[in-house]
């Protein structure tokens, strides 16, 4: 299915919010389990499944019902690709980047270091060749994808230590993304790709030195704040992370014209309701976190350079040895090109001059 149109996508999820809906009367009963990758208590991201599978029922009349299941429960939280392809469930939602190992074209679907902004991304996704190129991707794993939530740009995470330098990477245990991990081991440290909940107990145990999630709602409520004080930005390599839905594809196929426009309109609108939630609820979080004596730092000049220079230097590595990479990855850098060039006069500018100001 072609969804080239965001603007008509948000249009729809409005009516749905208010509670009109197509009558789907005729078409069969359908139920759907679906696999999160992430755990109930994290109310923003795993609510981008709950906000689907809500929207799903409400516009079928009850007809079409998801389940959603957390990370652990119906299957662990880096084994939902495997579910999805071999039929076990119909969908997951998930990050694409923590399955980098199947392929890093994984990871160009969530966010790569030094990538796309959350704004940026939905641009090559819905009307650049973002959605045609990963979705000829994810065919060789019997999946049909949907864009469904992005947390915008993320914090760079909790360190126990300073980071002074980039010599301070040297033999740091970092819990971070799994492809991010391969630019943070180049640079001398020692990634560690754990699931959310239990990125607090290495922390506190000492199993890793620092650890990164998504921003401050989120970092609240797993209580980083308490086992690790230093407070680093900005998450280069997450510069606005999509979520996605997979969907097997017997199950897809097997849905009614009605029923797949109902999927394709229900993750436009948890997609749009989920980056909404977080910059509505960072701002009070992060200086609820500082007045419990966060330290805010930036990540000093060295360590964004090095790790720019690595990014790129492991992307032509990347288009060098591995073709699906090379054909995504070739589109994507284009794209980002004349974003980065638009953004440079509006937004960026325009960001610059109110962060300025007291307000």
């Amino acid at each position: 299915m072609d969804r080239r149109s965001l603007v008509k996508h948000a249009g729809i999820a409005g009516v749905l919010a208010a509670g009109a809906a197509p009558a789907v009367h005729a078409a069969p009963l359908v139920r759907w389990r679906l696999a999160s990758s992430f755990p109930k208590s994290l109310d923003t991201i795993y609510g981008g499944a709950e906000t689907f599978a809500r929207h799903v029922k409400a516009i079928s009349g009850g007809r079409f019902e998801v389940s959603v299941h957390p990370a652990g429960e119906l299957m662990p939280a880096f084994g939902v690709v495997d579910g999805v392809q071999q039929g076990r469930i119909e969908a997951a939602h998930t990050a694409a980047y923590y399955f980098y190992e199947k392929d890093e074209t994984f990871a160009i679907g969530g966010a790569i270091p030094f990538g796309l902004n959350s704004r940026q991304m939905s641009a090559w996704t819905f009307q650049g060749n973002g959605l045609r190129l990963m979705r000829e991707f994810y065919a060789a794993y019997n999946m049909v994808h949907f864009p469904c939530g992005n947390t915008g740009a993320q914090m760079g995470g909790w360190f126990r230590k300073d980071i002074r330098s980039l010599a301070d990477i040297k033999g740091l245990k970092f819990r971070v993304n799994g492809f991010a991990g391969k630019v943070i081991e180049r640079m001398g440290g020692q990634p560690q790709n754990l699931p959310g909940g239990e990125i607090y107990s290495a922390l506190e145990n000492g199993t890793i030195d620092a650890g990164e999630w998504i921003g401050p709602y989120d970092d609240q409520k797993l209580g980083f704040n308490k086992v690790a004080p230093n407070y680093y930005y900005p998450g280069w390599w997450e510069g606005g992370l999509q979520l996605d839905l997979y969907v097997n594809r017997k199950a897809w196929e097997a849905l009614s014209p009605e029923f797949k426009a109902l999927v394709d309109v229900a993750s436009s609108a948890a997609h749009v309701d989920m980056q909404a939630k977080y910059d509505a609820r960072n701002p009070a979080a992060l200086k609820q976190l500082v007045n419990a004596g966060a330290k805010l730092r930036p990540f000093p000049a060295d360590v964004m350079n090095a790790a720019f220079k690595v990014s790129r230097d492991l992307y032509a590595e990347l288009s060098a040895s591995n073709p699906r990479w090379a054909k995504v990855y070739a589109d994507y850098a284009r794209f980002r090109g004349e974003q980065n060039l638009w953004f440079r006069f509006t937004e960026a500018t325009f960001d610059r001059f109110m962060q300025g100001q007291k307000l």
